[in-house]
């Protein structure tokens, strides 16, 4: 038990040289190493708080870029609504402006036929009347050659002429 028991001087000089170590860990180390300890701490305060900070920014920044993208979807869809009318108004404009055009096209043929019909039916008419006024004269030659057919001729005329 010696071995396990220690003397009085041992702890004496074990005591004294702890103390004078405190001392000394207490005079110049202590302060500086709770300085760090203290410095490392506000550190990772710090870095804490900024991790926090930038968290807080990214969800800003997030749901700022999801309105971003949102304001984009319908500015997008905006643009396609009004490109699809402008492309119906334009494919109407251009149906009327046809319908238009083949209008006064199908007006101009009518009237182009309405003349042809009108010249033909002039020149028709002075055919038959040419033609008429051959026989009639080929008729007459023939009718009148005679003196007692023109007085004939004549009694028949105006009978006629007193009867209408």
């Amino acid at each position: 038990m010696d071995l396990v028991t220690p003397q009085i001087g041992l702890l004496f000089w074990t005591v004294l040289i702890f103390l004078v170590l405190v001392f000394l860990l207490a005079k110049f180390a202590w302060k500086p190493i709770l300085k760090m300890v203290e410095e490392r701490t506000k550190n990772i305060e710090d870095a804490l708080n900024s991790a926090e900070n930038a968290k807080k920014e990214m969800a800003g920044l997030k749901a700022e870029n999801e309105q971003i993208m949102k304001e984009a979807r319908a500015e997008r869809d905006k643009i396609v609504r009004e490109a699809r009318e402008m492309k119906d108004k334009i494919i109407e404009e251009s149906k009327e402006t046809a319908k238009a055009e083949a209008d006064k096209i199908l007006a101009q043929a009518r009237k182009l036929i309405d003349d042809e019909k009108r010249a033909a039916m002039n020149e028709l008419k002075d055919q038959v009347a040419s033609l008429s006024i051959e026989i009639a004269e080929k008729i007459l030659t023939k009718e009148l050659s005679d003196k007692k057919k023109q007085a004939e001729l004549i009694d028949d005329i105006l009978q006629q002429s007193n009867l209408n």
